[in-house]
């Protein structure tokens, strides 16, 4: 292991850098969904992990980077090919394992890692202080096994997660699901109302308030399915495609009643509603602030929404919005009216469309 240590020095100081930059780098969903997916169930390195915790053994396990070496002191090479069993038997050992990049080989056994002291860490074991603050300090992956709370701790940069065991993760899937389902049903029911409401032109400000607010819900609760989903891996596969189901136009049904209510810029509109937590959505004066009325009122319909229902492009709705100023006067033009501004085609289909759009 000796040459590769050659250059400790560049490396810790690349290492303090790093420390510098990323401690509190928020990390992104996707980046933490991939990690994810390294350890998901159905793999060779979760069976591995699984059976070491099976072992009743406690074991620490870090993934190989170019700047790991300086951390590591002692232990022996491996360099042998990954298997479960081989790392279960390894973990038997006091030491760190040290697994490649890919995950195909394991490379070092019985390492101690020194991190630097001075990174701050929440953790109170000597096995999880020295996990939180080596992921800090090579800017990676380390998994902590404990034998006395039976857990397993995933450490990535400045994060900590605790991966849950499957039968656990499909309890809270079920739960989560459940609840998805109901906000969905209820949130076609207030789309249902709003367009009838709609196509009668009254603005109802309280309506499309509850469908941006079931709406925001929907998407909160899927965004911890959608991590449940990654972490199950192989097993996950049916609960992805119900999620998808589950979501069909939902975002796109809240953008347009946010176009046609807000009464600011609409982008300044949805950053504050999705800086929102979930508690703050299901008080309706939120998302009354969000779209900048001070109370309920009627104001007129711009028709976004119901013209997006349409095979019209954005454009060309923009274009009626525009010179017709308010949804119902759309409603009530004719398709020679339209032809002037869209075309005789995409009248005459417009026309159409809004006829189908009244009577369903």
């Amino acid at each position: 292991m000796e040459p590769e240590r050659d250059d400790k020095e560049t490396k810790k100081e690349i290492q303090t850098n790093l420390i510098k930059d990323n401690i509190n780098k928020k990390i992104d969903e996707e980046e933490f969904f991939s990690v994810f997916k390294l350890i998901s169930p159905g793999t060779n390195f979760r069976a591995g992990i699984d059976g070491a915790l099976r072992s009743g053994r406690g074991a620490l396990i870090v993934i190989q980077n170019d700047i790991l070496f300086p951390l590591l002191d002692g232990g022996f090479r491996v360099n042998c090919r990954f298997t479960p069993q081989r790392l279960i038997e390894l973990c038997k050992m006091d030491g760190a394992i040290v697994i490649s990049k890919d995950l195909k080989k394991i490379n070092y056994a019985n390492v101690l890692l020194i991190p630097d002291i001075n990174i701050k860490t929440s953790e109170t074991g000597a096995r999880h202080k020295a996990a939180e603050r080596t992921a800090k300090q090579i800017n990676g992956i380390v998994i902590a096994i404990s034998e006395r709370k039976h857990e397993i701790t995933l450490f990535y940069k400045n994060i900590k997660h605790h991966i849950k065991g499957t039968d656990e993760i499909l309890r809270k899937v079920n739960e989560h699901i459940q609840m998805l389902e109901k906000q969905r049903e209820l949130f076609d029911i207030n789309i249902n109302k709003l367009t009838k409401l709609e196509l009668k032109n009254s603005f109802n400000l309280n309506q499309a308030m509850a469908v941006i607010q079931k709406g925001r819900i929907i998407e909160k609760i899927s965004s911890d399915l959608k991590k449940y989903v990654v972490e199950l891996g192989i097993e996950g596969s049916l609960l992805k495609t119900r999620l998808k189901e589950l979501l069909v136009g939902v975002e796109k049904e809240v953008l347009f009643v946010l176009k046609d209510y807000t009464r600011q810029n609409l982008k300044k509109s949805r950053i504050i509603l999705n800086m929102l937590t979930l508690d703050e959505i299901i008080d309706s004066n939120n998302i009354l602030k969000c779209l900048a009325y001070e109370k309920p009122g009627q104001y007129p319909l711009k028709g976004w929404r119901i013209l997006s229902k349409t095979s019209l492009n954005d454009a060309d709705i923009a274009v009626l919005i525009k010179n017709y100023g308010i949804l119902m006067n759309i409603l009530k033009a004719n398709s020679d009216e339209f032809a002037s501004l869209i075309g005789e085609e995409k009248a005459r289909i417009l026309k159409e469309e809004l006829d189908g759009i009244k009577v369903n």
